[in-house]
């Protein structure tokens, strides 16, 4: 037992330890070199640029990985299915389209917030909510019926997506554009402070129940019967779950196969345990994005690359090698 945990705990310390690193690290990465001395002394602008700018963009980075990956593992646990990620129960789909409608409309402000954040929230509380209605069935919840309701709505919001994209002027169908890309920007302290308290509580949520998603992993049926509530903890984990790729997607738009790449690679190396795993993919899922934001500032600078492209860039032939493994 002790050889056992020795090395999955090293792997936890690590990975938090990296997650230390990168946050004191990555800010200093910028197309131009910041001057520390001057950063000490509040001397302007390096001091705007690293505090205003770099670190909480930074900060958005860790966190909006560490809530991606963290759903990713928690939706492959539920639906048993390695190659579940965030969007496939359509949540970050009606995120997206709540976005899109605020640009749309023009919205600029929702009572004093950002009009995209709190559209992105409400599309997808909507979309939350008629997915559990239409797979709840006498009061339980399969997860097959799940996973066919959110690829309908994923499918559904998708399509209304293009059609307003079709329907906006030049300078909106940019925006969407930019916005549908993913990226990690400088927010607001306060904003960041908010959406870090929702992902910790969401994510202390999941960490929490990390057994019983050992149970689900194998079988509803099987884990019914060794004393889980299989149709309270899908609730609960679906609920916890969107709500870490909702508030994820609010802010930064949707950033695609972080959640797909982070658990199934931290799953190679570690195995399934979720009281391992979903640690480790939340460090691991913030050091990724936060990383490939910071390769995005320098990799063509001045301009800057959205790190959901790089992100794409990297998901796209993982995935593929992942789908060969798998036929062979």
């Amino acid at each position: 037992m002790t050889a056992s945990v020795s090395p999955a705990r090293g792997w936890v310390l690590g990975l938090g330890a990296a997650f230390v690193v990168a946050a004191l690290v990555l800010p200093l990465v910028g197309p131009f070199p910041i001057d520390l001395s001057r950063v000490f002394a509040r001397a302007e602008p390096d001091w705007s640029i690293l505090v205003q700018l770099r670190v909480s963009r930074t900060l958005l980075g860790l966190l909006a990985g560490g809530a991606l990956a963290l759903a990713g593992a928690l939706f492959q646990a539920m639906l048993r299915d390695a190659l579940a990620t965030p969007y496939t129960l359509g949540v970050s789909s009606g995120a997206s389209l709540g976005a899109v409608m605020a640009i749309w409309f023009g919205w600029h402000h929702i009572a004093g917030a950002p009009a995209m954040w709190i559209a992105a929230l409400a599309g997808a509380a909507i979309v939350l909510v008629a997915v559990v209605g239409v797979a709840v069935d006498r009061r339980s919840l399969s997860s097959f019926s799940l996973l066919l309701a959110g690829l309908a709505a994923n499918s559904v919001c998708s399509a209304l997506i293009i059609v307003i994209h079709g329907m906006v002027g030049p300078s909106q169908s940019f925006s969407i554009s930019r916005w549908l890309i993913g990226s990690v920007d400088s927010t607001d302290y306060a904003a960041l402070a908010v959406f870090a308290a929702v992902t910790s509580v969401a994510a202390i949520v999941v960490v929490k129940q990390a057994k019983d998603w050992n149970l689900m992993a194998v079988d509803g049926a099987w884990a019914a019967a060794r004393g889980a509530r299989v149709t309270r903890l899908t609730l609960t984990g679906y609920a916890a779950g969107s709500v870490l790729t909702a508030a994820t997607v609010a802010l930064t738009g949707p950033i695609g196969f972080l959640g797909l790449i982070v658990p199934h690679l931290i799953r190679t190396r570690i195995g399934a345990d979720h009281r391992v795993l979903m640690p480790c993919a939340f460090f691991g899922g913030g050091v990724l994005l936060a990383g490939c934001d910071a390769i995005g500032r320098v990799v063509m600078a001045p301009a800057e690359v959205p790190a959901g492209a790089i992100m794409a860039l990297l998901g796209g032939p993982y995935l593929v090698w992942v789908l060969r493994q798998r036929s062979r």
